[in-house]
């Protein structure tokens, strides 16, 4: 006969939950890179712009003075670097039930997420920076971003190679003498030698965990780890190789190339806009992961867009990907590679991008109307290949800039504007810029890596 079976489905209105009152951890981020800047703090009354100057050094005499003639002479020449502090922001909003009835504190928690936000963000804001060093090498000598393949891993070489390039130049190491020890060591003798690898000379290098792991992985660097005796001065320092201390970061960017039509993406020209007609213009979608807002997948500049009513648009289907906005570049009217951004009534409307298209969400149609504010694309690596950078730095290479302090925000009584006290607000602000001091003083390598980073 059949049996009557009460199961948990039955009484499920009368099971409870456990509510566990730790809240699970963040996936780690890993900030070291500020760690090698010049601090630098504007005073107040002095503008937002940091302007630092460099005299230039003489030229060595050609040959020696004639008995009774004065040389000709040299004037001293400068050059100047700017860098632009900005001011950064951001806050929670909490409405007062949503702070009363959950079992986890909502306020307390936001003010957590809110303090690990604000140093990602001046790390980020930093990388954007240094990646627009000039002195670039490129695994197997390729020449381009856009040539790099993806057997092109950081090795041993091309490591030796960005370091006797600065050394070459004369970029100062860390811990390395100063012009005035230089001066001494000749009139006095030279300094003490010292055993302790802690005063060495060296460089510094910040590289992502995965083309890092292609170095490690690397036969003859395993070869010299593992007979190597490692003496750790920073934060995430994972090894040394021949006066270069090296850290990881899994914050540095990367790009990856995408064809121009991949995931869906169309171009189509129209009649209603301010584009100039019987122009042709060309355009390129770069993509901005939604977390750390990094451009890195890089979209191939279309083909000619040939706008020919009485007046001018491109509608832009963006790329379908989730987890990624959109940034649609444009060229100006006839010319081949975009350096604007265009005009969108897609984008923002307010802050400095307002109008542009920027933050265009996936698989949406943005009709580019004009020509906006000048900023170039990162370079584009080939259809399927993702490009990482390796920074190496000598002391003084950059700055990170300061204008005023860090300030917290708890905004948690009634007022005016919320007079039954219904919102709880906290918030930062904060100033933060960064500027290369000497593009001589720092490189970087570019690279692809045998690790895609998936799993499986």
């Amino acid at each position: 006969m059949a049996v009557t079976l009460g199961t948990s489905a039955t009484y499920q209105a009368d099971i409870r939950r456990y509510l566990d009152t730790k809240v699970l951890r963040l996936a780690q981020r890993h900030l070291v890179l500020r760690q090698f800047s010049q601090k630098i703090k504007i005073p107040e009354g002095e503008g937002q712009t940091y302007t630092a100057t460099r005299f230039e050094r003489f030229t060595l005499p050609f040959a020696p003075i004639n008995e009774g003639v004065p040389p000709t002479g040299q004037a001293p020449t400068i050059s100047q670097v700017t860098g632009v502090v900005m001011q950064w922001g951001d806050r929670a909003n909490i409405t007062d039930i949503a702070e009363m009835t959950p079992l986890h504190r909502v306020l307390e928690q936001a003010t957590r997420l809110l303090g690990y936000q604000v140093p990602e963000t001046y790390e980020r804001n930093s990388f954007n920076q240094v990646v627009s060093g000039t002195q670039i090498n490129y695994v197997n000598q390729r020449g381009s971003r856009a040539l790099l393949q993806a057997g092109d891993l950081l090795d041993p070489f091309t490591v030796n190679r960005t370091v006797s390039n600065l050394k070459t130049l004369g970029a100062p190491m860390m811990n390395g003498p100063t012009e005035t020890d230089v001066r001494k060591d000749i009139e006095e003798g030279p300094r003490k030698a010292t055993a302790n690898p802690r005063t060495h000379e060296h460089y510094v290098a910040v590289a992502h965990p995965i083309p890092l792991n292609d170095f490690a992985n690397n036969s003859t660097v395993q070869l010299a780890w593992s007979y190597s005796d490692l003496n750790k001065l920073y934060i995430n320092e994972v090894g040394q190789w021949r006066g270069l201390h090296i850290t990881e970061s899994n914050m540095v960017p990367n790009w990856t190339g995408f064809a121009n039509n991949a995931a869906g993406v169309t171009y189509t020209p129209g009649t209603a806009g301010n584009l100039a007609t019987n122009a042709t213009y060309t355009i390129i979608i770069t993509g901005s992961d939604t977390q750390n807002q990094y451009e890195s997948q890089i979209y191939a500049v279309s083909a000619s867009q040939n706008v020919t009513g009485p007046t001018g648009s491109i509608a832009v289907l963006t790329p379908s990907t989730a987890g990624f906005t959109y940034s649609i570049y444009i060229s100006t009217g006839g010319a081949t590679t975009p350096q604007n951004l265009g005009v969108s009534v897609s984008g923002p409307t307010v802050g400095p991008y307002a109008g542009m298209a920027v933050q265009i969400p996936p698989a949406t149609s943005a009709v580019i109307t004009g020509v906006g504010i000048m900023q170039i694309p990162p370079a584009a690596p080939a259809a399927g290949v993702t490009v990482y950078p390796t920074f190496v730095f000598g002391e003084d290479a950059w700055a990170a800039l300061e204008l005023a302090k860090l300030s917290w925000t708890r905004l948690l009584e009634a007022d005016k504007s919320d007079p039954l006290n219904q919102l709880r607000i906290i918030g930062w602000k904060g100033w933060d810029g960064s500027v290369i001091l000497n593009q001589k003083f720092m490189a970087r390598i570019e690279s692809s890596a045998s690790n895609t980073g998936a799993f499986g």
